[in-house]
């Protein structure tokens, strides 16, 4: 015999007490996991009866995950994960194309050009340098203000990088260096540069970070940690580099045969909205809906005009194949696999 909701909810009253059950809905994101509590208590706030279940790492490891899951998924919706990644999850027919009820007054970069819509963006993250300025003057070295600058020899082992082939930020700085100066001087660069570098590491954040505990002069990261990670006290410039700096948009989309369309339509709904848009500007100087994008604390007011040309195409389409010629050049000064 059947109950209906509301008899075992009379039932539980008798009890003590009865309290909505929460949908679950799983999803898998690259966002950083110091902004998922904002982006959460945003949510619920939107939609209490919907329990968001995440599932976080560096973009690399996210969308490997994610193919390798294709016949049998495992997420529900996809949020903050590089849109690189998303036009290649759906170049695989993994994505359920559906049209968020939005804000208004869209950058046409974040759209998906579709009708409906495959993926929609709602924040873009670009390059950033983060340099230690205690330990660069204990090395009597100036501050590197160029990509070029990055491998003269005086900055010998002082460099960390993120990993393309686990990290977004990683990935869409070498896309940067392969679109802006061709593949021919794009790799004979990193040849250059991969002499002073004294690790590649897996996440990136961690660059930044090992830069402001001192552990490294010179750290490859991204605009939010470094802003972040300056806004916290640590000794660091943050450097644009002149040449232009790489970017990515973070995109969300539904995978494609969720049981939960109507939890995952409902986020989208909010991702998109403008509640969610003033919370990403807290982090990001540019987001989707440019009328709501604010300043950000420690980031250049020009950063938008110094973003380098990028074709997000052109990197969902090479993604494996620059990653693994990246890999079988420089896998020297990988840090080990965590």
């Amino acid at each position: 015999m059947k109950f209906s909701g509301i008899v075992i909810c009379a039932m539980a009253l008798l009890l003590g007490g009865c309290q909505e059950q929460k949908h679950k809905l799983v999803v898998y994101t690259a966002a950083e996991a110091d902004q998922l509590p904002a982006y959460e208590a945003a949510f619920h706030k939107a939609h209490p009866e919907i329990e968001l279940v995440w599932v976080r790492d560096s973009t690399g490891v996210v969308t490997a995950k994610l193919l390798a899951e294709k016949n049998a998924p495992q997420a529900d919706v996809v949020f903050a994960l590089a849109a690189s990644s998303l036009l290649q999850l759906d170049a695989e027919k993994m994505l359920q194309p559906y049209t968020p009820r939005g804000e208004p007054g869209r950058d046409a970069r974040f759209n998906d050009p579709r009708t409906p819509p495959h993926w929609s963006g709602e924040a873009l993250w670009s390059s950033a340098i983060c340099v230690n300025t205690v330990e660069i003057a204990k090395r009597n070295v100036p501050v590197p203000q160029s990509w070029e600058d990055l491998t003269k020899p005086i900055y010998r082992g002082m460099i960390v990088m993120p990993d393309p082939g686990s990290s977004g930020t990683g990935l869409l700085t070498i896309s940067a260096w392969l679109q802006m100066w061709g593949e021919a001087k794009g790799w004979d660069y990193m040849n250059r540069l991969d002499k002073n570098i004294a690790q590649y590491v897996h996440s990136g954040s961690k660059p930044c970070k090992d830069a402001a505990r001192g552990e490294i002069p010179i750290g490859l990261s991204f605009d939010f940690r470094a802003a972040k990670t300056k806004g916290e006290g640590a000794p660091i410039e943050i450097v644009i580099p002149k040449e232009g700096t790489g970017w990515d948009i973070e995109a969300s989309a539904i995978i494609a045969g969720t049981k939960h369309s109507k939890e995952a339509e409902a986020f989208m709904d909010w991702a998109m909205s403008a509640d969610a848009m003033r919370v990403y500007a807290k982090s990001f100087a540019v987001v989707a809906v440019p009328k709501l994008a604010a300043p950000v604390t420690n980031l250049p007011s020009d950063l938008p005009s110094r973003l380098a040309k990028a074709d997000l195409n052109w990197l969902a389409q090479n993604r494996t194949r620059v990653i693994d010629t990246w890999s079988a050049r420089y896998a020297a000064h990988k840090a080990p696999t965590p």
